[in-house]
């Protein structure tokens, strides 16, 4: 395998990204440079933040052209799965629209953001090979992605949603899979292995 980059960028939780991979043996390239990216065989789009700041980042870094132009896999994690997505209703952001669906704010009575363990349901697609039905992975987030045809796998907290998407070369996981133990490793993974 060759350069794994991960994208640079004003959002937290990089750092726990690039240990999970050094634990798979991997010493990824964090970047923002586009032709670094371009050319590097995988690249992850991790994020926790804020979604009009970390567009206006992109933004300002040609990235927002960039990153949907990729043709290399890609993986979105928390934040970069929702900035793959068309709209945010976070500071009413417009984001890339690779994925065709929109992200909501929970409502209701239990805690928002959602942070801890919760069951994914799975299509058993490639990102998921060797992960059990159900499995828990890790999440903290206050936003999710409404059900959609990309989706490929759902978690139910307040209302169903969608905690994993594909679409060609791109895919994407709201939790986060540098904190979810076995499971998450497994998945980064079947991610390189892509």
């Amino acid at each position: 395998m060759s350069q794994v980059a991960i994208v640079k960028y004003n959002a937290g939780n990089v750092r726990s990204v690039q240990f999970a991979l050094a634990r798979l043996g991997v010493e990824p390239l964090l970047t923002d440079d586009p032709a670094a990216l371009r050319a590097a065989s995988h690249v992850i789009f991790p994020g926790v933040g804020e979604a009009s700041s970390a567009m206006r980042y992109l933004r300002e870094h040609g990235l927002d052209e960039v990153i949907p132009s990729l043709t290399q896999p890609v993986l979105g994690i928390c934040l970069g799965l929702q900035l793959m997505c068309r709209h945010s209703e976070e500071a009413d952001t417009t984001c890339f629209g690779i994925f065709d669906t929109d992200v909501k704010r929970f409502q209701g009575d239990a805690k928002i953001p959602q942070i801890g363990w919760n069951t994914v349901h799975h299509d058993g697609s490639a990102l998921f090979a060797g992960i059990p039905q159900d499995a828990y992975f890790y999440f903290v987030h206050s936003f999710y992605a409404e059900p959609g045809p990309d989706q490929i796998a759902s978690t139910d907290y307040i209302v169903p949603f969608a905690s994993a998407m594909n679409k060609g070369n791109f895919h994407a996981v709201q939790f986060h899979p540098e904190k979810s133990a076995d499971v998450g490793s497994q998945l980064l993974k079947n991610f390189l292995a892509l």
